[in-house]
């Protein structure tokens, strides 16, 4: 009897430290939208760069919810204590009852650990970092009128935030929703460590998952706001652009912007080093560094964490699940607006512009301007409008952050 007791308490043990009597229906539902995620990353292909962490992060937390667990202290009794620990006594004793306690510090979950970086903002810099050694400025460079469909597109930020304030949130909790608007995970991450800190999670999650969905997303958008017509515009070849003029370019944004938002200098700053080192030719070990290695590595860190920070229990409230529709509305109005914006530039170009370009002022980089190009060949199998595209896709990448550096401003 001894041993079938024995047996039944060692079930019992393994039952309770199991998953089946921790985890409750939310997990079980983040877990099957995880395995959605992952079937998009992998089958469909949708920014598996981004959306495979992600995604993975969200089962793992899901399954193992300790992953994510910040250290704490457990009080032992210093008798217990001393029966397993030589030496002198390292931790602080309370006393309660004239019993002393020992506070013995535990550690917590690998995944805390890491999201540090998410939680202090040192991520979203070394991923603009990463990102200006990827990026060609030259369309932008020989396309100027390109930056004011790059703005057009974060108007969408400025509708949201409004409506988030109306619909109760805060100021500060509204302009981190807001941004979310400018599909640039990097800036919404670090614009809510600063601002809504609270909010991180599902606002980061957002962020990342419409950057990712954004060939979904997007297209209906384009089509509904243009004419067939419009859409199979080809526009006229982009100059060459000089050496000197891509040096120069990011040496006078940085000065203008910092000078302007400092706020936006982290951001802006980081973009502009990397595309220096980019375009300078000098430091070309740095430079495949920052944009190889150092952004992998941060890429698998960030998009595991922020697919950590959801929890069913956390996720799945009316409040979070308002924060995810808000994100969709910001970033649906984004699009819109610059597609809006490029109708009006076609109509004063006399049919020059493609208004398709447009939806590439959002911060998506290159994949609206990929979404862009798609959607002009389906009318027009000759058009190609990536590098008329990237113009407003890499000044939405620079129009967010100073969006990000307002809302800063005003609000930190």
């Amino acid at each position: 009897m001894t041993i079938l007791n024995g047996f039944f308490d060692a079930l019992k043990g393994l039952y309770q430290s199991s998953g089946m009597s921790t985890l409750v229906w939310q997990n079980y539902v983040m877990i099957v939208v995880a395995c959605f995620l992952m079937y998009l990353a992998i089958k469909k292909q949708y920014e598996p760069l981004l959306l495979l962490p992600i995604a993975f992060g969200m089962l793992l937390v899901n399954l193992y919810p300790a992953i994510m667990d910040p250290p704490s202290t457990n009080m032992v009794e210093m008798s217990e204590y001393l029966k397993t620990h030589d030496g002198p006594l390292n931790y602080a004793v309370t006393t309660i009852g004239g019993v002393d306690y020992v506070n013995v510090p535990t550690y917590g979950g690998l995944l805390y650990y890491l999201y540090q970086g998410v939680k202090l903002g040192i991520y979203p810099p070394l991923i603009f970092l990463g990102i200006g050694c990827m990026t060609d400025f030259g369309p932008l460079i020989a396309s100027p009128k390109s930056f004011i469909l790059g703005a057009a597109a974060q108007i969408g930020i400025f509708i949201t935030f409004i409506g988030a304030i109306f619909l109760g949130f805060t100021q500060p909790q509204a302009g981190a929703i807001g941004i979310i608007g400018g599909a640039d995970g990097p800036t919404a991450i670090y614009v809510t460590s600063k601002l809504a800190p609270e909010l991180l999670g599902p606002i980061a999650v957002a962020a990342y998952s419409y950057m990712a969905l954004v060939p979904i997303i997007q297209p209906p958008i384009m089509r509904a706001l243009t004419t067939k017509k419009e859409r199979s515009v080809v526009m006229e070849q982009l100059r060459p652009v000089s050496k000197l003029e891509k040096i120069m370019f990011p040496v006078i944004v940085v000065i203008v912007v910092a000078i302007a938002l400092p706020s936006a200098a982290p951001l802006v700053g980081m973009l502009m080093l990397g595309n220096i080192f980019k375009e300078s030719g000098v430091v070309e070990r740095i430079s495949k560094t920052a944009q190889n290695e150092l952004m992998n590595i941060i890429t698998i860190f960030l998009g595991t964490t922020v697919g950590a920070t959801a929890t069913g229990t956390v996720f799945l409230t009316p409040k979070t699940l308002g924060i995810i529709a808000l994100g969709l509305f910001a970033f649906c109005m984004g699009t819109a607006f610059g597609v809006l914006f490029g109708k009006i530039m076609y109509k004063l170009s006399g049919g020059k512009v493609n208004p398709l370009i447009g939806s590439a002022g959002v911060s998506a980089v290159p994949m609206a301007a990929r979404v862009a190009n798609k959607v002009g060949q389906e009318e027009n199998p000759g058009n190609f409008l990536l590098m008329h595209a990237m113009g407003p896709n890499v000044a939405g990448v620079i129009g967010s952050a100073v969006a990000a550096g307002v809302l800063m401003s005003i609000l930190g």
